[in-house]
């Protein structure tokens, strides 16, 4: 079995630094432009320079998404955008639209080009083509099956890239093209603005009795008719790997560092014990879930690898996250006295007991023994996000590693 390749989102150059770090082979990211996570906060050119450089210091790629599907209007910016990636070569553009496809062709053809799931690739036709085009590597529908997954290994050519998503956020509607948020709010999931209604509360009304709410599952919260469970494929690795699947992907450029981390981290090691032993992958199994379990999610299902999802693979009761851990900073370095330097996410106290993150799979259990401010001013509490921080604690911590609360 060959090693298959953990990408990773970055919704910044904070969490891209987090990724690679925490043991991703490559990173996807987002412009200001042209990708299908307009909400995010999204990376200038100058951020994606430096982060490219980061990475490639670590051996790890960058891939660009380019992957909504685009009007007329968007052309003429495409290609000025397409000129300037050419200038600072990420490893790769995630493309959907055949027009957008032949731009990039065009004006950066040293850029591999990967087909983005919102292309619907469901069959080895299809990504036979894409590699006829000049594809290297074709991402597949979600909505395939594990067979589906191995059929296609065996009928395409070996150096064509199979790319599948392995964790994070399901959608509701084919291969994530969505209508609702366009016909609710006027914005357009397929340019990059979706507004996620797929998690609002939904009731029945009846065409005589206008006003008259009837609730399709009823309880105190409402009813979340399209909201799917998070996909997780932690507990099937060695199935995995036997596909033939190139790039294990997650989902989530709208997530924390801390989510990130754990997902990066948790699956490097699920990933690197199974190609050691399938015994030790299994032996190990307690941990994986375990941490899997500490990042946000909604619950798990393995989406459409084992048959097709049905109502065992919503959640009807809420659309709230289950959440295991606080994210509070990053360390990005200690000072000569020791204190961690870090730019606070949410807020925490002198006195707290907190964890130490580690890259290597670490969690050490401190306690919050001192809070600084810039200044050098003693503070009891760190109640403002984004606040940087000096942070004593009574265990040792290095630079990236992640601060983080459990929460009961």
């Amino acid at each position: 079995m060959k090693k298959p390749e953990l990408l990773i989102p970055a919704s910044s150059l904070e969490v891209l630094r987090t990724a690679v770090i925490f043991g991703a082979d490559a990173v996807y990211i987002g412009g200001e432009a042209f990708g299908l996570r307009a909400k995010a906060r999204n990376f200038s050119l100058e951020e994606m320079k430096e982060g490219i450089t980061f990475a490639h210091e670590r051996g790890a790629k960058v891939y660009v998404t380019a992957n909504i599907l685009a009007h007329n209007r968007d052309l003429d910016g495409i290609r000025i955008y397409f000129r300037e990636l050419q200038e600072i070569c990420p490893d790769a553009l995630i493309i959907a639209d055949p027009g957008v496809f032949m731009l990039a062709k065009e004006i950066c053809p040293k850029i591999e080009r990967h087909i983005s799931t919102q292309a619907n690739n469901t069959n080895y036709l299809t990504y036979r083509f894409w590699q006829e085009q000049g594809a290297k590597r074709v991402v597949s529908a979600r909505e395939l099956s594990m067979a589906e997954l191995r059929e296609l290994r065996a009928n395409i050519p070996e150096d064509l890239e199979i790319e599948t998503f392995i964790h994070g956020a399901m959608c509701i509607s084919y291969s994530g093209r969505c209508l609702l948020s366009n016909y609710f709010t006027g914005r357009d999931a397929n340019q990059g603005a979706c507004t996620h209604p797929c998690r609002w509360k939904y009731a029945v009304v009846e065409e005589k009795r206008p006003g008259e709410y009837f609730p399709i599952y009823e309880n105190e919260r409402g009813s979340y008719i399209f909201n799917s469970k998070d996909l997780c494929m932690i507990e099937h690795i060695p199935e995995l790997l036997e596909s033939g699947i190139d790039s294990f992907k997650i989902e989530g450029r709208m997530k924390t560092a801390l989510y990130v981390a754990t997902v990066a981290r948790t699956y490097r090691k699920a990933i690197d014990d199974c190609l050691k032993s399938e015994e030790l992958y299994r032996e190990n199994m307690g941990w994986y879930r375990e941490q899997i379990a500490g990042c946000t999610y909604r619950e798990f299902t393995t989406g459409f690898f084992y048959g097709k999802p049905d109502e065992n693979s919503q959640i009807y009761g809420s659309n709230t996250y289950v959440k295991g851990y606080t994210y509070l900073g990053t360390v990005s370095a200690l000072d000569d006295r020791g204190y961690c330097r870090i730019e606070q996410r949410n807020k925490f106290s002198v006195g707290d007991e907190i964890e130490i993150m580690k890259p290597d799979g670490e969690n050490i259990p401190v306690k919050v023994e001192e809070l600084l401010d810039e200044d050098g001013n003693s503070m009891e509490s760190a109640p403002h996000p984004k606040q940087k921080l000096l942070v004593k604690l009574n265990g040792e911590a290095g630079g990236y590693d992640i601060l983080r609360r459990r929460e009961e």
